[in-house]
């Protein structure tokens, strides 16, 4: 009992949040090393991320430090400041940026070059499209590895979205290993800004403002550079962000809109998911003209891939009988069904996590957008297609849960938590993608 006088000082709930966050991680981290130890291969030699312990440091260690000292200092009060259109402009420079010196870290060769140039990558397999029309009409074909003949690991196991985003940027000189990385670093930095255009369409400019700093200094950026799916996140958030502005002011973007998110169709399977983020679009405006328009806009992407020859239907089809083929054989369900949060929880960073306890404090609209991406994570985790490598693979959702930090208190101790986590993952861990 408390001597009077004396104030008896409690944990409050943001520090029993950020404690269940440790508390999970290790776990996930003490129940993995059980399963190596007993002879189980889940394919991962730090889980539960797809990482592996080797302390170092690179060219692109002072940057980082710099870039999100920076950010801590001056972002917040640079995101109230800033004109709207500046802001954004240095909003999309600084995550560029933030997310250059991390993937430096592994230095330019092993963290930008080799990241799409292996075997198992879009790159290896761009010389063997010679013909678009021709590949799209028989892409399904090659998915089964079963075939004489079939697409490396990450190609086969997507629609062929994503590798004509490869060739068409090898058809204008930008196909090697580092220049491909690095469009994909520059789209993938673009997609806090999305974010924050979809928050201001669906008027809420100064929560927008608020989570914008979260959003350049999210942890993900670990993986977004360089990740195939850092680009589908940017790709994913701007079809959302134009279908918002559509929704709101100028129909014509809603159009736009749909060609992207029809196109996310085509990048991975798992965005198929993202149908949840227009349906929290239309909730929030009752704006029906634009997504009649954003649909629109999807069915023509669906329709020139289909009369090209491939059928989403069967590709992922054929995609189900390799991954029940591939590690995921190996990889229990029973574990990897609450071990992925830990891994996206990585991704997210402990402010985010913190911050979606105030989810019922936002406005509707930004309820609705982080509900989607929570709902999308929940769906293609209990779904069991998602078995470990969700730091990267939940990427394009994980975006949209910065949208909760615009209510954080202290927002500069938070931002500098989640500089500390991504400097602490990239300078301890080899990360893979």
């Amino acid at each position: 009992m408390a001597r009077p006088g004396l104030k008896v000082r409690t944990i409050g709930p943001d520090a029993l949040v950020v404690l269940g966050l440790v508390a999970l991680v290790g776990a996930a981290a003490a129940q993995g090393r059980a399963l190596l130890a007993a002879g189980v291969d889940i394919f991962l030699a730090f889980p539960p991320l797809l990482a592996e312990w080797l302390p170092h440091v690179g060219p692109g260690t002072p940057a980082a430090v710099a870039i999100g000292l920076a950010t801590v200092t001056t972002g917040p009060d640079l995101a109230q400041r800033l004109a709207w259109r500046p802001l954004l402009g240095t909003a999309w420079a600084a995550a560029t940026a933030w997310t250059v010196s991390l993937a430096l870290v592994d230095g330019w060769q092993r963290g930008v070059v080799e990241r799409l140039t292996s075997d198992q990558e879009y790159l290896n397999d761009v010389p063997r499209v010679p013909d678009i029309t021709a590949a799209l009409g028989t892409f399904a074909d090659h998915i089964l590895t079963d075939q004489p003949v079939f697409w490396s690991t990450h190609v086969g196991a997507h629609p062929p979205g994503a590798l004509l985003l490869f060739v068409w940027l090898d058809r204008i000189g930008l196909g090697d290993g580092g220049a491909s990385g690095v469009v994909v670093m520059v789209v993938a930095g673009s997609a806090c800004v999305a974010v924050a255009v979809a928050l201001r369409a669906l008027g809420h400019e100064d929560l927008a403002r608020r989570a914008l700093p979260f959003g350049v200094l999210l942890p993900g950026a670990v993986w977004m550079g360089v990740s195939a799916d850092g680009l589908f996140a940017g790709v994913l958030a701007w079809g959302v962000a134009l279908l918002a502005v559509g929704a709101s002011r100028r129909l014509p973007a809603a159009l736009a809109g749909g060609v992207l998110l029809g196109w996310c169709l085509y990048l991975s399977y798992g965005l198929a998911l993202a149908v949840l983020f227009p349906l929290a679009v239309l909730l929030a405006t009752r704006n029906v003209r634009a997504l009649l328009l954003a649909s629109l806009g999807a069915a023509a992407v669906v329709a020139a891939f289909t009369a090209a020859g491939f059928w989403w239907f069967t590709g992922f089809a054929h995609v189900r009988v390799i991954y029940a083929a591939s590690i995921a054989a190996t990889r229990p369900y029973s574990y990897f069904v609450w071990a992925n949060l830990a891994a996206v929880a990585i991704a997210a960073g402990p402010a985010v996590v913190v911050a979606l306890r105030r989810l019922p404090l936002l406005p509707r609209p930004a309820l609705l957008l982080t509900g989607a991406a929570l709902a999308c994570i929940a769906l293609a985790d209990l779904s069991g297609m998602s078995k470990a490598e969700v730091e990267r693979i939940w990427l394009p959702f994980v975006v949209w849960l910065v949208v909760p930090c615009a209510l954080l208190p202290r927002a500069r101790w938070w931002l500098a938590g989640q500089v500390v986590l991504a400097l602490a993952v990239n300078h301890l861990l080899l990360t893979v993608w």
